[in-house]
C-alpha cells in the first residue's frame, strides 16, 4: 500500500470550511463477533472415537443450464468433534467444480468434504456451513443420504425446489428511497475474516485483537474465487451469514485493483496495465457485482472501500508537481482511473444493500490548501462517471493502511511558538489539519458544499495510528521554538508525514466502533493488522508487486517524503503477506494498550 505525501508547491492562507452535519440516525455501539476457530475449544475426544450424530440442510441456492451453486448446513447433535468429514453420494453425474470453507474431493459419485483450519470444533448442537459450485446434466437431484465421521445422519433435510436462474447480474435500478441504513454500522455487527483471525490468533499474545473485523481485500482477479486455497468472496460472504445471526451484520471489502494501480508507488502495483479498463470491468467488477447481488446475501450489509490510492495520485503526482511521476502522468490521460472508479461506483451501488465509501488519502497526502479542494472536486468527477450518480457514494474513507494519528492532543493548527505558526513547523509544513479526525470532518463539509448528500459518512482506518508505547508523548513539547514544541507533543514518531511503508514504532489504534464522532460513521480496521506493505528488498513474484524503495529501511527517501529516512521496518515480506514483527510492533505499542 501507498501512502504519498506530497510537498505543497504553493503557500495560501484561505480557510477550509469545516461544518460538519450530524448523522441523524440512532447510532449504537458496534458489535464484534468471534471468527469461527478463532477461539474454539479443542476437545480431547477424535472424530473416531466420538458419537456422532448429525442434521445436514443442502439447499441449491441457484441453477442453470448445466450448473448450480449449493450451500450445506451440518448441524452435530452428537458429542463434541475436533474435526468433522460429511460424505454423500449423488444420484446423477452432478461434478463439485469449486468449493468454499471446507476441502472438497469428489471419487465417481461418492463426494467427501473435510473442515478447513478455522471451522472444525463443533460442539453439541453446534452447525457450520460450507458452499460449492458444480455441473449438471440432465437431472440435479438433491442427495438422500448423509454421513457425519462415517456415522449416517438422521436428520438431513432437503429444500424445496431450487431457483432455475442464476444471480448474474445486479439489479438494473436504483433501490427504493430510504432502503439503506443512514450508517450501516450503527447497531451491527461487524465480520471477523476467519483467516485473519487464526493468523493474529497464532501471534503470542494475538488472541487479544483476534476477534476484531478487518476489512477483505480483493487485490486481483484471482481473490475472487480465493487465492492459493485460501477463501473466496462467496466464501466470506457464507462465512459472513454463519456470524450473522438474527441481527445486523456489515462485511468490509476492499475493491482494489484498477488498471495501472498505484502509479506512484511500486509496492502495491497491480496485475492490470494501464489501458485494461476493459479487462477491470468484465474480469473483475462484474464478478463482483454479480455475486454480491446473489438474494442470499440481501441480508448483509456490504461497505466497499473502492480503490485505495488511486484518485488522490492524479492531483499530487503528475507534472507541475514535485512530486510527479511518468505513470501518474499516463493515468491521468488515459483517465482510467476515473472510469474504473465511475464503472465500479455505478455497478456496486446499484445493489440495494451495498455501501460505497470512495478512498479520499489522508491529511498528510491532500491536506494542502492546493491539494484539498482539487480532490475533492476530482472526486466528484468520478463519483458521476459511467452512468454512476452522487447518490450512490455513501461516504469517505480516509487513512486506509496508514498510520496517520486519529487526534493530535498536544497542538492545534492554530497554535503559535514566538508568533510563529504550528503550520510552520517542519513536521506540519504549511498543512491545514493536524490528525485525521479534523481532516475527515473537513472534507466531508468540503464534499457535502460540492452536492453530496449531507448525510455523507466518512470512516477512518485506525488499524495502525495508536502510536502508544513508551515513546507516546504525554504533554506538549518544548516551548524553544515552534518545532520543539510539535515534535515534542505529536503521538505520531514517524520521520516524516510521507513514509508509509512498514513503521517502525507504529501501534494498534483505536478498536472499530461505529458512530465515534461527528460525521464519522465508524472507525474500521480495513487494513489487516500484520499484512506487509510492501517487501524490504526485491523479491521475484508472480503477483505483479514491484520492490519500492520506500520499503528499505537504508533509503534516504525522495521528494515524496522530503528526502527523508523511510522508517520501515527491515525483512519485511511482499505486500499483503504476513508480518510477524511488524504484528509484534503493533500490539506493543497499541494505544489505547491491550
Amino acid at each position: 500500500m501507498s501512502r504519498t505525501t506530497p510537498r505543497t508547491t504553493s503557500r495560501t492562507t484561505s480557510r477550509t470550511t469545516s461544518r460538519t452535519t450530524r448523522r441523524t440516525a440512532l447510532l449504537a455501539a458496534i458489535g464484534l463477533v468471534t471468527a469461527a476457530g478463532a477461539t474454539a475449544t479443542v476437545f480431547g475426544t477424535t472424530a473416531g472415537a466420538a458419537t456422532a450424530g448429525c442434521k445436514v440442510d443442502y439447499q441449491v441456492t441457484s441453477q442453470w443450464n448445466t450448473g448450480f451453486g449449493a450451500n450445506v448446513t451440518v448441524t452435530n447433535t452428537g458429542d463434541p468433534v475436533a474435526a468433522w468429514t460429511l460424505e454423500w453420494s449423488y444420484g446423477g453425474d452432478q461434478k463439485v467444480t469449486q468449493g468454499w470453507n471446507a476441502t472438497i474431493t469428489q471419487s465417481g459419485a461418492a463426494v467427501t468434504a473435510k473442515n478447513v483450519s478455522y471451522n472444525g470444533s463443533l460442539a453439541t448442537g453446534g452447525s457450520t456451513s460450507f458452499g460449492f459450485n458444480g455441473s449438471y446434466s440432465g437431472t440435479n437431484s438433491v442427495p438422500a443420504t448423509f454421513k457425519l465421521n462415517g456415522v449416517t445422519c438422521n436428520g438431513a433435510t432437503v429444500p424445496t425446489e431450487p431457483p432455475t436462474t442464476p444471480p448474474t447480474t445486479p439489479p438494473t435500478t436504483p433501490p427504493p428511497s430510504g432502503g439503506k441504513a443512514d450508517n450501516p454500522y450503527a447497531g451491527a455487527k461487524v465480520y471477523v475474516n476467519p483467516e485473519w483471525s487464526a493468523k493474529a490468533a497464532a501471534e503470542p499474545g494475538g488472541t487479544k485483537v483476534s476477534n476484531q473485523p478487518t476489512g477483505v481485500w480483493l487485490d486481483r482477479t484471482a481473490a475472487i474465487q480465493g487465492v492459493n486455497g485460501g477463501m473466496g468472496l462467496r466464501a466470506h460472504l457464507d462465512a459472513a451469514l454463519t456470524q450473522k445471526g438474527s441481527g445486523e451484520l456489515v462485511v468490509q471489502l476492499v475493491i482494489y485493483n484498477l488498471p495501472g494501480r498505484d502509479c506512484a508507488a511500486l509496492a502495491s502495483n497491480g496485475e492490470l496495465g494501464p489501458t485494461e479498463i476493459g479487462r477491470y470491468k468484465t474480469e473483475y467488477i462484474d464478478p463482483i457485482a454479480a455475486i454480491l447481488a446473489d438474494p442470499k446475501y440481501a441480508g448483509l450489509r456490504i461497505v466497499t472501500t473502492v480503490e485505495i490510492d488511486s484518485l488522490p495520485n492524479l492531483v499530487t503526482n503528475v507534472s507541475g508537481r514535485p512530486t510527479a511521476t511518468p505513470n501518474c502522468d499516463v493515468m491521468k490521460a488515459n483517465g482510467n482511473y476515473i472510469t474504473g472508479v465511475g464503472y465500479a461506483l455505478n455497478k456496486l451501488g446499484s445493489i440495494a444493500n451495498v455501501y460505497n465509501y470512495v478512498d479520499a488519502g489522508h491529511h498528510g497526502w491532500l491536506g494542502w490548501d492546493d491539494n484539498f479542494g482539487a480532490s475533492a472536486e476530482l472526486f466528484k468527477q468520478a463519483a458521476t462517471a459511467e452512468g454512476s450518480t452522487l447518490s450512490k457514494v455513501h461516504g469517505f474513507i480516509v487513512n486506509t493502511a496508514n498510520y496517520s494519528a486519529l487526534k493530535e492532543d498536544h497542538f492545534k493548527i492554530e497554535d503559535s511558538v514566538n508568533g510563529t505558526s504550528v503550520r510552520q513547523s517542519k513536521w506540519v509544513d504549511w498543512n491545514r489539519y493536524t490528525d485525521e479526525l479534523s481532516y475527515a470532518q473537513a472534507m466531508r463539509a468540503k464534499l457535502v458544499s460540492l452536492g453530496f448528500d449531507a448525510n455523507l459518512g466518512m470512516l477512518i482506518d485506525t488499524s495502525r495510528n495508536g502510536w502508544g508505547g513508551t515513546a507516546r508523548p504525554t504533554g506538549p513539547g518544548a516551548l524553544t521554538n515552534v518545532d520543539t514544541y510539535v515534535n515534542g507533543g505529536r503521538y505520531d514518531r514517524r520521520i516524516h508525514l510521507g513514509n508509509w511503508c512498514n513503521q517502525s514504532g507504529a501501534g494498534l489504534g483505536e478498536r472499530p466502533q461505529a458512530a465515534p464522532a461527528a460525521g464519522i460513521d465508524a472507525y474500521v480496521w480495513i487494513k489487516p493488522p500484520g499484512e506487509s506493505d510492501g517487501a524490504s528488498k526485491e523479491i521475484p513474484n508472480t503477483e505483479g508487486k514491484g520492490f519500492d524503495r520506500m520499503c528499505d529501511p537504508t533509503y534516504t527517501g525522495n521528494a515524496r517524503n522530503g528526502n527523508s529516512m523511510s522508517g520501515s521496518l527491515p525483512d519485511a515480506p511482499l505486500s499483503g503477506q504476513w508480518f510477524s514483527a511488524q504484528f509484534q510492533e503493533l500490539l506493543k505499542n497499541a494505544h489505547p494498550a491491550l
